[in-house]
């Protein structure tokens, strides 16, 4: 399974990348900057899109909001192939809200992820399938 990380902070990166490693999850690409990140996401569509992309919400460039509107034209390539699911800190209600807005978002996690949260991302990620 191929994901993403994208946060801007390196010690929220660590730790997540670090569970998804203990849950067999090894191939982890990493982006601090939600720019990079979609640059490399649009280049890869159709063929090597990641199954997974966990996304801050709040980084100073560009928000994961900002992010995600800006994948909306692709969301016919991504949709059933890359699951997204907002990794924050945020324990502000309106965002889980808003969050399910989008057809992209699968899911809602707060910060720091944990074994079970993987393990139901995963369940997720093989019902769809």
């Amino acid at each position: 399974m191929h994901s993403y990380i994208i946060d801007d902070d390196h010690i929220s990166i660590f730790l997540t990348e670090q569970a998804l490693r203990k849950e067999g999850i090894s191939e982890v690409a990493t982006f601090h900057s939600p720019e990079e990140a979609l640059g490399h996401l649009v280049q890869r569509i159709p063929d090597k899109l990641p199954d997974l992309i966990l996304l801050d919400l709040n980084m100073p460039t560009m928000s994961g909001w900002e992010l995600l509107d800006a994948l909306v034209p692709y969301e016919g390539k991504l949709q059933n192939n890359t699951h997204v699911f907002i990794l924050t800190s945020s324990l502000d209600l309106s965002d889980s809200i808003k969050s399910r807005e989008y057809n992209l978002v699968q899911g809602f996690i707060h910060k720091p992820l944990d074994r079970e949260d993987i393990q139901a991302i995963l369940a997720h990620i093989q019902e769809s399938h």
